[in-house]
């Protein structure tokens, strides 16, 4: 069973930045497809970017078109743990935030593509 738990999230002011982080347990991480979602009270779960391997030596990454361009992921394969550096935080960017992983399967942007999720870290984005 793959545990992750997320840190770094906060209350930050609009156009300021904040990087939350997910380590998880277990030793195949490098070969999961690893993602962050974001759920805001009285919303639907959405897909905010995720990163997998993509063959040719590389990880490719994803982005929801919200955050492209201001949100970047990344991975530590070493230390088990992914990023999210969230540059030009936006009020709507507010929400919960969860970390999720597992085998490549179905579409990245769906929850259901995914095994593991993490409890979540509250991100605040003040106006």
């Amino acid at each position: 069973q793959v545990q992750l738990v997320e840190s770094g999230g906060g209350l930050v002011q609009a156009g300021g930045s904040l990087r939350v982080s997910c380590v998880a347990s277990g030793r195949t991480f490098s070969t999961y497809r690893m993602g962050w979602f974001r759920q805001a009270p009285g919303k639907e779960r959405e897909f905010v970017a995720a990163i997998y391997w993509g063959g040719s030596s590389i990880y490719t990454a994803d982005y929801a078109d919200s955050v492209k361009g201001r949100f970047t992921i990344s991975r530590d394969n070493a230390k088990n743990t992914v990023y999210l550096q969230m540059n030009s935080l936006k009020p709507e960017d507010t929400a919960g935030y969860f970390c999720a992983g597992g085998r490549v399967k179905g579409a990245v942007v769906a929850p259901q593509s995914y095994d593991y999720w993490g409890q979540g870290t509250q991100v605040t984005v003040s106006s």
